[in-house]
């Protein structure tokens, strides 16, 4: 089964593609505090709430960037029934291979939740930062233990330990990059429960509406699989937090 189409079917309904909750995101995107025309990057910009949204906001313009053909149809729906006179640009494309038609730094450079596609936190962190201009935002969506886990869910979920951090952690390797950590908003168990649970009931949706897919026994076998895998270690072992840092003015060189 394809696995942006996967993804798609379970993400159905969701408006945020992790376990964020309408009201803590609102509350980011107005602690941004842009000005009209500024720049936004948003890599692995999902559904384009997040640039749609601070368009409505600030009048900004900006860049979002997704591998899924899905969630980029999705963003230029949600951009043309929005905010059809914004200067945002959507590209379905590998988020590593992005580059900026001209030279021009962002104000604000985004990536929520797929750090995946720069091969982990810390290389998420050098690529947002090289994108940013010298004293512009950054803001970064990653997972963090809140526990040690179980040798049983990092095998079923094919995780190492080490790829994620504390809560803690993941607010120093920040630091460690030259950046200064300015805000960070963390999820609660409601707010990942509603994530993963309507994912249920998205899948129950979609197989009762379209019962002649071949994909369906794949789809519910996977959607099994990961249920059970949340219920069982996921939930208390696993956090989620968007951190906000900002660049230095002075970059060091070394950097």
């Amino acid at each position: 089964m394809d696995k942006w189409k996967f993804h798609d079917i379970r993400h159905k309904g969701l408006v945020l593609c992790n376990p964020m909750n309408k009201e803590k995101f609102e509350k980011l995107c107005r602690l941004f505090r842009l000005k009209q025309g500024e720049r936004v990057l948003d890599i692995a910009c999902g559904k384009g709430e997040f640039l749609v949204r601070l368009a409505e906001l600030y009048g900004i313009t900006g860049v979002g960037v997704d591998i899924s053909p899905y969630c980029i149809e999705e963003s230029l729906e949600r951009k043309r029934n929005r905010v059809p006179n914004s200067h945002i640009e959507f590209m379905e494309m590998d988020g590593a291979e992005y580059k900026p038609e001209s030279n021009e730094a962002f104000d604000l450079a985004t990536c929520i939740g797929a750090s995946w596609v720069f091969g982990g936190y810390r290389g998420t962190l050098r690529f947002l930062k090289r994108m940013t201009k010298p004293g512009g935002l950054m803001a970064v969506g990653e997972p963090f233990w809140l526990k040690e886990p179980r040798e049983e869910y990092l095998k079923v979920e094919n995780l190492k330990k080490e790829q994620f951090g504390t809560h803690c952690e993941n607010v120093n390797v920040g630091e460690e990059e030259g950046l200064t950590c300015l805000y960070t908003i963390v999820s609660s168990h409601d707010d990942w429960d509603h994530y993963e649970t309507f994912q249920w009931w998205a899948v129950d949706t979609y197989v009762r509406t379209n019962p002649e897919d071949p994909d369906n026994q794949e789809l519910l076998e996977k959607t099994r699989r990961e249920n059970e895998s949340y219920l069982h270690w996921g939930r208390d072992a696993l956090g989620w937090a968007i951190y906000v840092f900002r660049k230095p003015w002075l970059v060091n060189s070394t950097q």
